[in-house]
Parts: C-alpha cells; structure tokens; sequence
C-alpha cells in the first residue's frame, strides 16, 4: 500500500523548501507562501525559485515580483505562468530573468516599476545602445508641454525609465567590467539630457532668460562621461549677454544666476517623484564663495591670477554638455591650454600629494576600512595617479589628453608611461571597484561610497558583484587584495621621483628639441654639448616603446647627470647600458618607476670611470639600482653560500672562478653604488668590499682543490675538496682584507701553508699544494671579462725569491731562525681565511710570539723597523711624486698611520688583547683606550688614517685604477672632491683639508713612532 497524498505532497514541499534554501532565500516560510501566490503549478514555483535565485536577493526580487504582479498587465502575468527552469534565448537572458536581475538589485528601481508598471517592458532594451542624442530627445518630448511640478515630475520618470534599460543590460552583462566604460557613458549621456532638458525648463520660467547665453560645462565624472549610478553633477556656468540685447553685464549676471539655480532646481528639487542627482556648482571658481554664474572674460581672469593647482585638475574633464555650444567652445578654447601649463608652477606635484593626503586625513575613522572611493587603496588613488601622471607629462604628449579614467590609463600604459603590466593591474583593479561602487548604489540609488557594516550586506554584495552563489568572504579577499594592489600602485606612480623633476621642468625643457636640448646642456655644464645631444638622439629616436619611455625619462635625468661630477660620461655610460638593456622588461620600467632609481644612476655613471666600466660590462648589475634594499650588502655566509653553489654547478674551474669573479664585480658595484650615493659610510664599504674578496679566493682556493683532487681520482664536490687533498692547506690574509678594511684597489696579500697529511708523501704534498696555489692565482688573474683579483704572496717568508707554499714546519723553522723584525709586523696583520683549523691554531701558536713579544720587541728590533720606515719614504715614493699629496707613502699618510699603530701594538699587544687585531682602526681605539695614545693624537691619526683611505677609494672610483697620489688636475680633484661630498668648485678646500690633515698625523707619528 502507497504513501497517501497528504504524506506525498509533504514530501514535495519539503523538496520544495530544500530547494528554495539552494536558491539562496533567507526568509523559506514567506519565499515558499509568495511563490504560492505566482505560481499554480509545482514546476512553476521550482522553476521560479531556481530563477530568482540567480539574482543578488532572491527574496528582494521575490518581493518585487509580488509587488508588480499584482498592478501589472495581463501580458507580465502570462510569462510568469509560462516560465521554464532556463528561460534563455539564443542572445542571452530572457525577458522575465532580465526583470528579476533589476527587482533583486535594486529597490529604488523596483518601486519605479511597481509605480509605473508598463516601463517593466524596459527591461527588454539594450540599454547601452540609445544614442545621446535620442536620451536628449527623449527627455526634451517628457517635459515638453507641461510646466511646474508636472514637468519636473515626467522628467525623473523619463530618466528612470532609461536607468532601468541600462541597469538592466549592465545586471545581465556576461562580464560586468567590460561593459563598465558604456555603463559610466550612458549615464552621464542621461545626465546631459537632464540637464538639457532642465535649461529649457528654466529658460521657459525664468524672466529675460531669452536676454542671456548661458553655458554649462560638466565636471568631474559626468565631463569625463564615466558617471556612477547616483552621483553629484559637477558642472560650472559661462554666462554673457546676448549681443544688441537689453542687459548690461551686470545683469546678465543676475539673470543668469537665476536660471543656473533653476536647473539645479529642476534636478535636484524634491518632488512627489524626489530628485534625480544635486547639480554640485562647487568646483567654480572660488568655490561656494563665489558668483554662481560668470562671464568668459571672468573665467580666463581668475584661472589666469588665482586659481589653484586642483582647479586645474578638475578642469582635465570639462565638457560643454547644455546651453549655448558656441559660448561653451570659445570658453574651452581659452581655458583648457591653462590645465596644461598648470605642471610648471612650483611645488605642483606635491601640492597634488598633500590634497591626496588631507582628504584620506578627513576619512572618519568607522569608515575608513569601508571607503570605496576616498580610502587608501580606493578609487580615487587610482584617478589621482592617472591624472598627475596626465598633468605632469600631457603638456607635451597630447595623446594623453583623455578625460575618462580608463581611457587615459590606456594611454599611459600603451606610451611607455606606465608599465603594462602596472597598467593591466590597476586596469581591472579600477574596473573592480567601479563595478562594486555601482552595485552599492543601485540597491537605493542612493550616493554612497561606504561598504557595509553587516554581514547581510556583505553577503547581498558579493551575490551582485561576483556571482549569485559568492559569499560575503569571497567578496572581502577580493576587496582586500584589490586595495593592496591599488595602494601598492598609487604610492608607487603617485609619488614616483622623476614626477617632480619633470614638472620642474619648462615645457620646452620637456619636448626636448634640439635647439632647447643643446642650449640647456650648454647651461647644464655639459662639455660636449653636441656629444650629448648625439647620444640623446640615439635614445629618444624612433616610435619604439622603448624611445618613448626614454623621451619620459631623459629631460628629468639630463639634470640629475649635471647634479655629478662628469655628466659627459655618465650621459654616455647611460647611452651604452641602454643599448644593452633598452629592450629588457625591467630596465627603464626600474629607471620610470622606483624610487630613487634614475637619480641614483646618473649619480653613480656621472662619478668615475670604475662603476660605470663595470655596470657597462655586465649592464645586468643596474638591477642594484632598483632600491636601497638591494644596495644592502650580504653576509660573508650567505655570499660564501651563493659562491660555492655557483662554483659547484660549474662545468669546469675556469668556468666555476669566472661566474665567482662575475659576483665579486656584481658585489663591487653593490658597495660603489651604496657608497657613492651614501647608504653606506667608508667603514661599511671596506667591510663588504673585504668581505667580496675572501669569499672569491676562498671559493677559488676550493676550486682549485676539486680540480687536484679529482685529477688523482678523488670524487669530491667544492665543499669538501681541501680535505680531498694529500695535505691540509691554510691560505692567510694580511694587510688591508685581514682587517676588513679593503679599498676598491687592493690587492690580496697572501701567506700560504701546508701540512701533509699522515702517511702522505711529503714531496707530493709539497708538489700538490703548490698546484693548488697555482691554478687559483692563475684563474683569478687570467685575462676575461671579469676584473682580475691578484694574489700577492710578497709577504712569504723570502719574499718573492721563496717557495710560494711552505709547510708548517718549514715555516716554523723559518720563523725560529731567519725572520726579521719587518715580517714580524706584517703578520699583525694577519688572519686565516680558509682552510684547516687544526692547521690554522698550529701556526698561529708559532707566529703570535713573534708578532706579540713578550716584553716587546728588542731595541735592537725597534731601530730596524725605524729604519725600515724611513727606507720605504724615501726609495718606494713613485720617482716625480709630490710626498705632501701621496696618500700611502707620503707624509702623514696611510703608512704613516699604520707604522705608528703597529709599533705600538708590538710593544703592548701581549699584555693589551684589545691590541691583537687586523684592523687598524680597531687597533688605534683600542691604544688610546689604554692611554697608549692621548685621544688628541689619536683623533688626528684616525682623521689622517679615514681621510687617506676615503681619499685612495674616491680616486679609485673616480679615475677607473688604482692610485695614491691627490691629483692635481682641478677637473679630477672636483670630482674626487664630490665623491667625498663635497659642492662643486670645491677642490681646493678638499685639497687643504688633505694637507692639513697630513701634517698634523706627521707630527703625531715622528712623535710617537721616533719618538722626536
């Protein structure tokens, strides 16, 4: 026996309800009675639930549906009783999923239909399709013939009839922000008509408005015709006397005035139908403050004395959109040029920055995570970037004079402003937030730009902007990451660096022609105008994107490369790392977009010949340029890291030590980019410089090792190879590195060691050693691309006539027997950089009691090291050199200093450990931490010892090689004079400083080294 008809028809309502809920109802009870009131069949109220449910509210378009039945006509009734589950046609939505899209989205418009139910057929147009001309026509035939409240009354009608036609199209678009730019333009074309149609309602009420030409010019969005939903209407008034008529200026004016308040009127007044949008007169000029109304005349005067920058930004999307046509040309003839010359004032793009920052100051802080349009990553962070980037460059490049948002964003990304994929981003970032700015104020038609506070406005939210089953957590990620994205984006276009440097420029400063090019180099104190001019020509020629970003860059960059010392090279070493990487993604997106990146290269290219020959070298190390992040040098671990890995997946040594020569120069440039441009001070820069050469011959070494050993069929990668060898290998550093105190032209000074191993043949590990030793001096100074690194072993015991390896026992019958007092001192300065621990404690344990004697050294020892010193002042001076000006060698200088320091560490480091160190300067605080020294003396010894190195290090820099001696060339003494901070012109000062430096170290040192 069956289930009876009372238990099956239960089953179907609870299969019914079941099926309500999946459509996404809230209120089961009231959707199931009211779809019980639309439908006489089951598959009728399943069919119409599925239907609703694809709308942002099923049980708002439920509602609706309701409402509207009950005073429709026949002919909405009889497809609600035909409704299928699909109800598609062939060309997308049918009609009755068209009408509940509108009735699910928006109330406003709901109650529209249900007042006047024959427009629910509206929704069958395209509303995206009528032309502006038939809206104006449209509204014109609504009003025409009525006058008063009636008038205005058939005039909201008309305009929400056709915002149903467009709400409609827009609802049931496939692809909401792809129609957004016809969306925004049809509305605003609606808003024309209004206006139209409300001046010729006010011409008709207003007396002698027949006596006056009056203009109306849109702002804002309804001029760039990108208009919301529900928006103020931007718009200022032109108003002159019609000409032979009967009013003065004066009274034009007021009549005018009249009229212009009439229209505002006409839209904005309250009525039994409401209002349609506040006509906003704000923007005119001087505000709220000022006449409503004025004349041409008028206009061009105050935007010519007064105005302010952000009048002028305002007045990017102005448009004649009602009134007299001729008088609204003539107006946007003599004030438009004026937005663009608006860039040269002074201080206009911080200006700009500091409204931007002021209107975020004045978000109320409950709002301020919600604020669509005024928030941080909102859309007016998007709209701000664009037009700044508009005003600042469109003087010159008119294809950027686009009013619409997205239409002058293509135009940056498509010319080279804007990088594409930074265009792409904000692209769909602007059209995600216009689409949810729409769909907020389509619910009431209400301006808002808030999110909501509450979960059930999120979750009818998310239904409406991403898909019907999204929830409110799908739609907040989205709005999250679209906020990142834009705030990201914004403070990166918004505040780029060469904005400021471009808008300081005169327009034809900009166009870069090459009668104004080749005069401001001239002024610029280019030496080779024509020269530069040439390269100029060779960057910017042609319709590349790649000559359009370089027209962008080069007007700001010409005086940045002036700013340093030699804008002739630094222009060409720009030209020949552009040739290089002009077509690379990233190289002038870096120079256009990142901070500081373009001033920091011309900075660099334009102060010397080291950095820029190594950058033009291997043109991929301009990446350092991109931040000061990058510019941060590496650990010794983490280099020592990457070296090893390098050499490692090399096929061979010479490739392994040519990829660890090409990080070492990588690394040199890393340090003269941060030195010469300040993030890092002389201290710093010799630590990472020290630390870029021990890792190189460290990895090297280990190389070299790999290669002995697999050579006598010992399988063993880099890291393990010194302990593959038949003998345990110590390689130490002496001078300079071993203190972490390196210039850009040291050398490395080596001592070499070696233990053979228990049962090793003591020949072959000698003879292994030696190989090892070598092959890496040899790989690290072979001719290529790469900047060479020469290990100096000079300091071996016997000098450059001994063995180039000696084992510990050699060393140490060598020490015990044969050294002398000089080598003693040159192993104060020594410390292990790699190889065995074992080895290493061995041999310090026999070289720290020569360089720290108990008791101090000999008398005999202190008059040899004297003597010594002397001998190197006056045979190792360069024949011809000026000992005042050689900062090494001469008076006061670098050994000097040194001498004077390592005496003292010889005779106290045994019982001062603070005096056992490499460094010099270490050393120095420690002597006059211990009273070895009165701190005025060492004062003038560290002044003498920081000036000298910076002094070796800028000439270095500045000339390209190594040297020692204060040029006396003005030109080089300026720029070496700049690389130490110094203003341009001061040469001589850097020159006195030098040498009263010097001489006071002199009379320190003969003092306290020879104790005069």
């Amino acid at each position: 026996m069956g289930p009876g008809t009372g238990e099956v028809d239960g089953r179907r309502q609870d299969s019914l309800r079941a099926h309500v809920a999946r459509a996404g109802f809230v209120d089961i009870g009231t959707a199931l009675a009211r779809l019980g009131e639309l439908s006489r069949s089951e598959l009728g109220s399943w069919a119409l639930a599925e239907l609703l449910g694809d709308t942002a509210d099923p049980d708002a378009a439920l509602l609706g549906l309701v409402r509207l039945v009950e005073v429709a006509d026949q002919d909405l009734c009889g497809r609600l009783r035909d409704v299928v589950v699909d109800d598609r046609e062939d060309d997308g939505p049918g009609p009755l999923r068209r009408l509940v899209r509108v009735l699910g989205a928006s109330r406003a418009l709901t109650d529209h239909l249900v007042r006047y139910p024959a427009s629910w057929r509206l929704v069958l147009r395209d509303g995206l399709a009528m032309e502006a001309g038939e809206r104006r026509e449209a509204m014109l035939a609504a009003v025409r013939g009525r006058e008063g409240t009636a008038a205005r009354d058939a005039l909201k009608v008309a305009y929400r009839d056709q915002l149903v036609a467009v709400a409609a199209t827009d609802l049931c678009a496939p692809d909401a922000a792809a129609v957004l730019p016809r969306v925004g333009a049809a509305l605003a074309d609606m808003a024309d008509a209004a206006l139209v149609a409300a001046h010729a309602l006010a011409t008709w009420e207003v007396a002698q408005a027949d006596q006056v030409r009056l203009t109306v010019v849109a702002l804002g969005k309804t001029g760039a015709r990108e208009l919301n939903y529900i928006s103020d209407v931007d718009v200022l008034y032109v108003c002159e006397p019609v000409e032979g008529g009967t009013l003065d200026e004066g009274d034009a004016q007021t009549v005018g005035a009249r009229l212009a308040a009439a229209i505002g009127q006409v839209c904005g007044g309250t009525t039994p139908e409401g209002s349609l949008w506040e006509v906003d007169a704000a923007l005119r000029p001087e505000g709220k403050r000022g006449p409503l109304t004025r004349s041409l005349a008028s206009h061009v005067a105050y935007y010519e004395r007064w105005a302010e920058p952000w009048e002028f930004q305002a007045m990017l999307k102005a448009r004649v959109v009602a009134g007299d046509e001729e008088l609204g040309r003539r107006w946007l003839d003599a004030v438009g040029p004026m937005v663009w010359q608006v860039t040269e004032r002074e201080g206009f793009v911080e200006s700009a920055r500091a409204m931007r920052r002021r209107v975020v100051e004045h978000i109320p802080a409950k709002e301020a995570d919600r604020q669509l349009k005024l928030g941080r990553g909102g859309l007016r962070d998007v709209e701000f970037s664009v037009q700044l980037l508009q005003l600042v460059h469109g003087r010159t490049d008119t294809r950027l004079r686009a009013p619409g948002t997205l239409v002058a964003l293509e135009a940056l990304t498509a010319h080279g402003y804007i990088g594409r994929d930074d265009g792409s981003e904000l692209d769909r970032a602007y059209r995600f937030l216009r689409v949810l700015e729409h769909r907020l104020q389509l619910q009431r038609l209400a301006r808002t730009h808030v999110l909501p506070d509450r979960p059930e406005g999120w979750r009818r939210l998310a239904r409406l902007v991403l898909r019907p089953g999204a929830d409110a957590d799908d739609l907040r990620t989205r709005w999250a990451e679209t906020v990142r994205a834009v705030t990201r984006l914004h403070e990166k276009l918004f505040y780029r660096p060469l904005l400021t440097a471009i808008a300081s420029l005169s327009t034809d400063e900009v166009r870069l022609t090459s009668a104004a090019a080749s005069a401001r180099l001239q002024a610029l104190g280019y030496r080779d105008p024509a020269g530069a001019l040439r390269h100029m020509e060779a960057l910017t020629g042609g319709v590349s994107r790649r000559a359009a970003i370089q027209r962008t860059l080069l007007p700001a960059m010409l005086g940045m490369f002036a700013d340093a010392a030699d804008p002739d090279a630094g222009l060409l070493s720009f030209r020949r790392i552009s040739d290089e990487l002009g077509t690379t993604h990233w190289y002038l997106k870096m120079l256009r977009d990142s901070a500081g990146a373009a001033e920091r290269f011309a900075l660099v290219l334009g102060s010397g010949r080291l950095l820029g020959a190594l950058i033009e070298r291997a043109p991929t190390t301009s990446a350092l340029f991109d931040s000061d992040d990058r510019l941060v040098p590496p650990t010794h671990a983490s280099l020592l890291a990457e070296a090893l890995a390098v050499a490692q997946r090399s096929a061979g040594a010479e490739e392994a030590v040519a990829s660890l020569r090409a990080i070492r120069r990588r690394e040199v440039v890393r340090t003269g980019v941060a030195d010469v441009t300040g993030l890092v001070d002389a201290a710093a820069a010799g630590r990472a410089l020290a630390t870029a050469d021990a890792v190189t011959v460290t990895a090297a070494v280990q190389v070299a090792a790999r290669e002995a050993a697999l050579a006598r069929g010992a399988a063993t990668d880099v890291t393990g190879a010194l302990d593959a060898l038949p003998t345990r290998l110590l390689v130490l550093v002496l001078g300079r590195l071993a203190g972490g105190e390196s210039s850009y032209g040291s050398d490395v000074d080596v001592v070499l060691v070696h233990d053979p191993r228990e049962g090793a043949d003591a020949k072959e590990a000698a003879d292994v050693a030696r190989e090892v030793m070598t092959r890496a001096r040899e790989l690290l100074r072979r001719p290529g691309a790469e900047p060479p690194v020469e290990l100096d072993a000079g300091l071996r015991p016997e000098g450059r006539n001994g063995e180039l390896v000696r084992s510990l026992e050699a060393m140490r019958a060598y020490y015990g027997r044969w050294s002398v007092p000089s080598e003693h001192q040159a192993l104060l300065r020594a410390n292990v950089l790699v190889g065995d621990a074992g080895l290493a404690a061995r041999f310090t344990e026999v070289i720290d009691p020569l360089r720290y004697p108990v008791g101090g050294p000999s008398a005999e020892a202190l008059a040899e090291i004297r003597r010594i010193k002397a001998r190197v002042e006056s045979e190792r001076l360069p024949r011809g050199a000026d000992a005042r000006r050689h900062v090494k060698l001469g008076r006061g200088g670098l050994s000097d200093v040194e001498w004077t320091v390592q005496l003292l560490q010889l005779r106290h480091a045994h019982e001062l450990p603070s005096m056992r160190t490499a460094s010099t300067g270490e050393a120095l605080a420690a002597a006059r931490d211990a009273g070895l020294l009165s701190p005025a003396d060492a004062e003038t010894l560290e002044v003498a010892w920081r000036l000298a190195s910076r002094l070796r290090d800028a000439m270095t820099l500045w000339r390209g090689r190594s040297t020692d001696s204060l040029p006396t060339d003005r030109r080089d003494l300026d720029g070496v004079a700049r690389l130490l901070g110094h203003g341009p012109g001061m040469a001589s000062t850097l020159e006195e400083d030098w040498l009263r430096a010097a001489r006071h170290a002199r009379a320190v040192m003969e003092r306290v080294f020879y104790g005069w």
